[in-house]
C-alpha cells in the first residue's frame, strides 16, 4: 500500500529564541509518510535546534508540531518516543559504559512488549553490532558507535526516524556504509527526516530537501533538481 501521501509530520510556524537571539523563525515544512527528507544548511543554520524542538528536547517560543495528526508540542519527550518519533542525537550519546546489548536495550525503555524480534532485526542490519554484543560500547570505534546509536533508535520501533549528522567524524568508506543503511532503514518502512553536513551525500539519499539559512528555510524542492541547482551547488557542494 502506498501511504506516500499520508503527512506523517507537518512543523508549522516553529520559531525559537535563546534569549535576545532568534534561533529559528517561523519554520515550516511537512514530511510524507515513506519519504527520507533531509535538512541541509551551514554550521548554526538551526537544523538541529530544529530537531530537539520537533523532540520537545527544546522550549518552543511559538509554532506546532503534529506527527500523525496528533499535536504533539507540549507532550514530554519520553512520550513523544513512545508514539513512534525518535531521535538519535549528533555525538551518537551512547552508554559507553554499558555492552551493546544494554545499550540496544535500553533503547526500547519505552516499550512493554516481547523485543528479542527487533534486536535480530537490528542485527540484519548492523551484522557487527552483533559480533560486538558484550563489548563495552565505549570501546567500539566511532562508526561501530554511530551503528549503536542507530540501532538503539530503531529499538524503539519508531515510524518518524530523526538523524543528526549521522555522518560526522566518520571516514569516507564509513559515511557511505552509513548513508546505505539509511536508505535500507527506509525501505523497511521508517520514514527518515535527516540533518546533515555532508550535503551532497544528503542530496544524493533524500527525496526532498529543506535548506536553512539563519534559522530560515530560504529554498526546497526535489533533492534531485537541488543537486543541480547552482546557488545550491555553489553554497553546499563545493563550486
Amino acid at each position: 500500500m502506498d501511504n506516500s501521501s499520508h503527512v506523517l509530520l507537518k512543523v508549522e510556524n516553529l520559531t525559537v529564541n535563546y534569549g535576545a537571539i532568534r534561533a529559528l523563525r517561523s519554520v515550516s515544512f511537512e514530511v510524507m509518510q515513506g519519504e527520507i527528507i533531509t535538512l541541509i544548511g551551514a554550521n548554526g543554520a538551526g537544523k538541529t535546534t530544529t530537531l530537539h524542538a520537533i523532540s520537545n528536547i527544546i522550549k518552543k517560543s511559538q509554532g506546532a508540531v503534529i506527527f500523525d495528526d496528533v499535536n504533539i508540542s507540549s507532550m514530554p519527550p519520553d512520550k513523544i518516543v513512545s508514539a513512534g518519533l525518535v531521535q538519535v542525537p549528533e555525538g551518537r550519546r551512547i552508554f559507553g559504559n554499558l555492552s551493546v546489548r544494554d545499550n540496544l536495550e535500553m533503547g526500547a525503555y519505552t516499550r512493554s512488549d516481547p523485543i528479542r524480534e527487533d534486536m535480530e532485526k537490528v542485527f540484519v542490519i548492523f551484522p557487527r553490532l552483533k559480533e560486538r554484543i558484550k563489548q563495552m560500547a565505549g570501546t567500539l570505534s566511532g562508526g561501530e558507535q554511530q551503528m549503536l546509536a542507530m540501532g538503539r533508535a530503531l529499538m524503539a520501533k519508531p515510524r518518524l526516524l530523526l538523524l543528526d549528522e549521522p555522518s560526522m567524524g566518520l571516514a569516507p568508506i564509513l559515511v557511505d556504509e552509513i548513508f546505505s543503511v539509511i536508505k535500507n532503514i527506509n525501505d523497511s518502512g521508517t520514514t527518515v527526516l535527516l540533518v546533515e553536513q555532508n550535503a551532497y551525500k544528503a542530496l544524493a539519499t533524500a527525496s526532498r530537501a529543506y535548506i536553512l539559512e539563519t534559522g530560515e528555510i530560504v529554498k526546497s524542492g526535489r533533492a534531485a533538481d537541488l543537486l543541480k541547482d547552482e546557488a545550491v551547488k555553489a553554497a553546499y557542494l563545493g563550486g
